[in-house]
């Protein structure tokens, strides 16, 4: 897979399934609203008309189900045929599976997929995520050609034409974004850690003209932010806060995207749990947030960001050493507020409260999102598939929810309660503690209100806190989960009519008694 190259085309083409294995995708309805005309060049000889009627007949989703057309060189794959309302519409996560075990090998093959062009974009998403492009397998280093997946799509209902060069590149790009976010969490922290993770930065910056701000080792200190200073100061690699910065003429409104980057989490002191060996490898995942702020990022500018908007990565090491944090110091964050440390494997918070609150104070930001793999109680709160949302917006809640079905990362809401759950984090000697008195009341929830108490809780603008600790991958393989989340909620600030059209709320969805309120907040939701 590492090797694939991903095409996305109006129209792919007509080839002999032995030349070019295709796989034919979509809910079985779906399937049966397209014509013998649009399918024949892609399977004649080998397949004719009455052969691929009978596979059509033949498929039974529950929830899935394919069948082969010709031997190994063609088949057809249907979706569920309904989805629960916290589900896509489009299927994502049934899709990404489909098209791993159902696309036949070779070095040129055609995906074929049908949909509702609402489902496009969800789609896309979730087909690139089964192409990941990290791997340290030897065979793989020594296959120098690309292999090229091809993607068709055949729109149906309502608005199904072809696709236009827009769209498509709108795809294209989305699609290197999640290759990119995920591509970055597979990498193990020997060749991803806090200077290579600024090179992926600073290259993305390139590409865009954009150079990043960056504040480094003990500059950090000097500066005040003991939050990322303290996580990542006994890491031989020093830990650094870096910003990348679109600042378009006639923007109305600035966001700030800020990403959780711990290249590697050993706990610190307070080491991954009683037995080590099976509670800390996969920590080189825990850089989750950032990655994908970066896909995001790259893809968003990429199609036309109409306001101000900021990337703030907070990168550290949480490593072990003679300088690392012991339980019990107390570190004074950016915000000016102190933390006596509890627990050193509570550190994502520590660098994200850095982070949110230099986008308050540095970049006077209106609308600030977290992104985190932040707390392994996400996966029990919310699940393997749904990240776990917390904002100090109704409206903000409801769009994350939007945004997640129509892209196919999928959200769902945390309980938003300080004034029940803050004191979780009472302390005799700080401002706070930062981790829980009691790990059995909403862990989740106490996590995110930790990065919220340094904006303040009466803090007048957006604050969205998304916790992806566990839809960041899928058994042993990074999903770039979180590129698609942004490029959807935010799609209204974009110039693409694609991330317009995928974005949770627009106008005319706004009620009458919003009108007297800040545009600022009514502009995305």
């Amino acid at each position: 897979m590492a090797n694939v190259l991903l095409e996305f085309k109006a129209a792919a083409g007509d080839s002999e399934p032995q030349n070019r294995p295709v796989l034919f995708v979509g809910q079985l309805s779906n399937l049966q609203q397209v014509s013998w005309t649009q399918t024949k060049g892609k399977l004649q000889p080998v397949v004719n008309k009455e052969t691929w009627q009978s596979a059509l007949s033949a498929l039974n989703p529950n929830p899935t189900d394919s069948c082969p057309l010709y031997l190994s060189y063609a088949a057809i794959a249907a979706l569920p045929s309904r989805v629960s309302r916290h589900n896509s519409p489009s299927s994502a996560h049934f899709l990404t599976r489909l098209v791993r075990t159902c696309l036949p090998g070779g070095p040129s093959r055609c995906i074929v997929m049908v949909c509702e062009r609402t489902e496009v974009f969800a789609s896309a998403c979730a087909i690139a995520r089964a192409f990941p492009l990290f791997s340290r397998r030897s065979g793989a280093s020594r296959r120098a050609d690309s292999k090229v997946v091809t993607v068709e799509f055949i729109t149906v209902g309502q608005d199904n034409g072809p696709l236009d060069l827009a769209t498509l590149e709108c795809l294209s790009n989305a699609a290197e974004g999640v290759r990119l976010a995920a591509r970055i969490v597979d990498t193990p922290c020997n060749e991803m850690n806090t200077d290579h993770f600024l090179e992926e930065i600073k290259a993305v910056g390139a590409e865009l003209g954009i150079t990043p701000t960056i504040i480094r080792g003990e500059e950090l200190k000097q500066r005040g932010f003991g939050g990322i200073y303290g996580v990542g100061k006994a890491a031989e690699h020093p830990p650094a806060l870096a910003v990348l910065s679109h600042t378009p003429e006639g923007a109305t409104q600035t966001i700030a995207w800020v990403g959780k980057g711990i290249v590697y989490d050993t706990g610190g002191l307070s080491i991954k749990g009683k037995v080590s060996a099976t509670t800390m490898p996969g920590m080189k995942r825990d850089c989750g947030g950032a990655a994908a702020i970066l896909g995001a990022f790259k893809a968003t500018i990429k199609q036309g960001f109409k306001d101000n908007l900021h990337a703030v990565f907070c990168l550290a090491e949480n490593a072990i050493g003679p300088k690392a944090t012991r339980p019990d110091d107390i570190h004074t964050l950016y915000s000016g507020k102190t933390v006596e440390i509890n627990n050193t494997d509570a550190e994502g918070r520590l660098v994200l409260s850095d982070g949110v609150v230099y986008a308050s104070k540095d970049l006077s930001a209106d609308i600030i999102l977290d992104m985190a793999t932040l707390t392994g109680a996400q996966g029990i709160s919310t699940g393997k598939y749904h990240a776990a949302v917390m904002t100090n917006s109704e409206q903000w809640e409801a769009a994350c929810v939007r945004a997640g079905r129509n892209s196919g990362d999928l959200a769902h809401p945390l309980v938003y309660c300080p004034e029940l759950h803050f004191s979780e984090f009472t302390s005799a000697v700080a401002d706070m503690k930062n981790s829980v008195a009691d790990r059995e009341n909403a862990q989740s929830s106490c996590a995110g209100l930790f990065i919220g108490s340094h904006l303040g809780f009466d803090w007048p603008g957006v604050w969205v806190h998304v916790d992806i600790a566990s839809p960041v991958h899928a058994g042993e393989r990074a999903t770039g989960f979180g590129v698609a989340l942004l490029l959807a909620l935010f799609g209204q600030a974009s110039e693409d009519p694609m991330l317009n059209m995928v974005s949770p709320l627009g106008a005319a969805d706004i009620r009458p008694d919003q009108m007297e309120r800040d545009c600022k907040r009514r502009r995305l939701v």
